[in-house]
């Protein structure tokens, strides 16, 4: 074997730095001011302001998008799912009021073309906007043989910043407080596991525009109503819960106290007929159905009984759709649901 390259045995370091250069302008566009340097380096600069908090916390997370991605590959569409890569991050810390600062993401593929590349940064990018964060740094890693030609994964982390005071725990949850469901995109990023056994192959392509829709980001709003001054509103709201694997019963259930229970009142929102159609074709429970999908809630707060229709009001204002689902009631710390 004469002459061998890290290149002729698949990995092209100098197409992988253009690339990086490449990036460099688009990433530019989510930084904030705290952001001391462009992404390339061996590391990443972030400077936390010494007076907008008196006592901060950083919150962290790490996600990925799971299989939804074999369904963009399979439709050749990749402009959406890094949005779905910071939501999976930024929502998760946004359920204990922590405002997201800055995101690292990786890909790792074995060979793709360049477009898909910047197409799917450029994604990541346009979430990190929609979420106030910046794109710092991240890995591209080109791993011949643990991929396919064509194929990818993503991940992503997130640190975000909360003052102490302010952060929502749900110890303060108790009977009587009310359920507000915020209306999901569609899918979002969960389930596709199943999604891909209910539908064939060219049943995901014919449909990939509904099943693409990304992950929406709840940060902006949930941030200014959170901020909002008056009314109690920081302290009314007890309890925020993303809604993604484990839906309804893993992810309210593990934000509650151990002596309430979340009860969930059927048929008190709109399921988009997507959910209709997956759990028809596929022949699926009810439990199945609220323990894998989001159902058109993507994120639920849980909110002093006072205060819930103002806060409902809020975000009608805001431009998030909601509805009031349930309610607290004594118990033991589980999702119930009633008729």
């Amino acid at each position: 074997m004469k002459d061998l390259t890290y290149k002729k045995s698949g990995v092209d370091i100098d197409k992988a730095a253009l690339f990086k250069l490449g990036i460099k302008n688009m990433a530019r566009k989510s930084f904030r001011k705290e952001v001391l340097k462009d992404i390339g380096g061996f590391g990443a600069f972030f400077k936390l302001s010494k007076i907008k908090y008196k006592d901060p916390v950083l919150v962290s997370s790490s996600d990925g998008v799971g299989t939804k991605l074999k369904i963009a590959q399979l439709a050749g569409k990749h402009d959406t799912v890094g949005i779905d890569l910071v939501a999976m991050n930024v929502n998760d810390i946004l359920c204990v009021a922590a405002e997201p600062l800055f995101f690292l993401d990786y890909i790792a593929y074995s060979k793709v073309a360049t477009g898909t590349l910047s197409k799917i940064v450029l994604g990541i990018n346009n979430g990190c906007i929609q979420a106030g964060c910046s794109l710092i740094g991240g890995e591209t890693a080109q791993m011949p043989d643990m991929y396919k030609a064509g194929e990818y994964d993503l991940a992503g982390f997130c640190v975000g910043i909360a003052e102490k005071k302010n952060i929502i725990d749900g110890k303060n949850i108790k009977s009587g407080d009310m359920l507000i469901g915020l209306e999901s995109n569609g899918l979002h990023s969960n389930g596709f596991s199943l999604v891909r056994k209910v539908f064939s192959l060219s049943e995901q392509e014919r449909m990939s525009k509904e099943l693409l829709k990304p992950t929406r980001i709840y940060v902006k709003p949930i941030l200014s109503l959170l901020r909002t001054a008056g009314a109690g509103r920081q302290a009314a709201i007890k309890g925020i819960s993303h809604i993604t694997g484990g839906a309804f019963f893993d992810k309210i259930s593990r934000i509650l106290p151990g002596n309430v229970d979340a009860v969930v009142k059927k048929d008190s929102w709109r399921v988009p007929g997507i959910f209709r159609l997956i759990q028809e074709k596929g022949g699926i429970s009810f439990l199945e159905m609220h323990r894998t999908f989001n159902m058109g809630i993507g994120m639920v707060l849980v909110v002093d009984r006072k205060f819930a229709f103002k806060i409902k009001s809020r975000l009608e204002k805001l431009n998030l759709r909601s509805w009031i689902i349930g309610e607290i009631a004594k118990g033991a710390g589980k999702t119930v649901f009633s008729s």
